[in-house]
């Protein structure tokens, strides 16, 4: 029932392990209809990774602006955590648009990221070798970037399709010389689709959506990241008209190579996988709709990217559906 527009630079992949999609932002009732009008979604978010490897070694040679001259052996592990806070306003037109409902929004974003790189480091350049072993961290407390995005829905019964474009306007607080940001350092868009089947006599809910992310390259380091390619799901059952229970998941898998990576990382392409459970409540806010949810996302089989878990807590407000018997999609910002 959730869908987010954020990408923090604690959750790792690509350019230093930074991708602008954040897993997990659509969830269950994606694709169905909203109520027009002005809605407003506010989204906890939290998040802990940590990493080994060349997804640890990316950080350091990204941040350590190690040249590709220079050959590199790295055992370093990376952790890393962020706590946030977005707010999501979003408009529902109610003149169809190809047949479909149009809704426009954009999230912004506020929270602390901290991260933390230990281990050792064995540069060489010829027979000269210099050694370092240790650890360094930082961590940042201000705004990330803005993310705005557009949706065209369709119903027909139980099916709902949807097709949605998003994208990144680097504006937040970013320096290629620190560890951990709220912002990229590029833009970014991306687009795809997605549907949802929803019987609310039955409660039987399922929803599936897809997009590939095309990066724009980072001109403070002249590295551009590769196209992405997401998977977000949710299944739930509603036990009564106000109340499901679920599970959400994720698949996400870079499909082409990276440009400007050191020579020791390859192609860099990440992927991870995700699943957990979820539950939201429905309930009047006066004369509008009111929505709350709690899920959860532990990964697993992750490459060229940390693993761990994170958390979303959303609250949202949003015009009251003419009828109960309807349950609209709360559109929130999240990842």
């Amino acid at each position: 029932m959730v869908m987010t527009s954020l990408s923090s630079a604690t959750l790792f992949a690509d350019e230093g392990g930074v991708s602008y999609w954040l897993p997990g932002r659509f969830g269950s009732l994606a694709a169905t209809p909203q109520v027009p009008g002005w809605s407003m979604a506010e989204v906890y978010y939290h998040t802990r990774v940590s990493a080994f490897g060349s997804a640890a070694a990316a950080r350091e040679i990204h941040v350590g602006r190690i040249p590709a001259t220079v050959n590199v052996d790295l055992n370093l592990r990376l952790n890393a955590q962020a706590d946030l806070v977005l707010l999501n306003p979003t408009y529902t037109f109610a003149t169809p648009v190809l047949g479909g409902q149009l809704a426009i929004g954009v999230t912004g974003l506020f929270g602390r990221s901290s991260a933390n790189l230990d281990g050792t480091l064995t540069a060489a350049i010829g027979p000269l070798a210099i050694t370092r072993t240790g650890s360094f961290g930082d961590s940042i407390t201000s705004v990330g970037d803005l993310y705005p995005q557009a949706t065209l829905k369709w119903n027909a019964g139980v099916h709902n399709f949807m097709t949605y474009v998003t994208g990144d306007i680097p504006t937040g607080a970013y320096d290629p010389r620190r560890l951990a940001n709220l912002g990229i350092g590029h833009a970014a868009i991306d687009a795809g689709g997605g549907y949802t089947y929803f019987n609310p006599q039955a409660g039987h809910e399922f929803s599936a959506v897809a997009g590939f992310t095309y990066n724009f390259k980072n001109n403070d380091t002249q590295y551009q990241n590769g196209i992405d390619f997401h998977l977000d799901w949710g299944a739930s059952q509603f036990l009564s008209k106000q109340l499901f229970v679920g599970l959400v998941g994720y698949a996400y898998q870079q499909v082409t190579d990276d440009f400007g990576a050191h020579p020791i990382l390859g192609g860099f392409r990440s992927r991870v996988f995700s699943v957990g459970p979820q539950i939201g409540f429905l309930f009047p806010v006066g004369e509008l709709q009111g929505f709350l949810s709690l899920k959860g996302y532990g990964e697993f089989a992750a490459e060229n990217r940390p693993a761990g878990w994170n958390t979303w807590l959303t609250f949202s407000i949003s015009p009251m559906a003419p009828t109960t018997t309807v349950m609209p999609a709360r559109r929130v910002a999240t990842k």
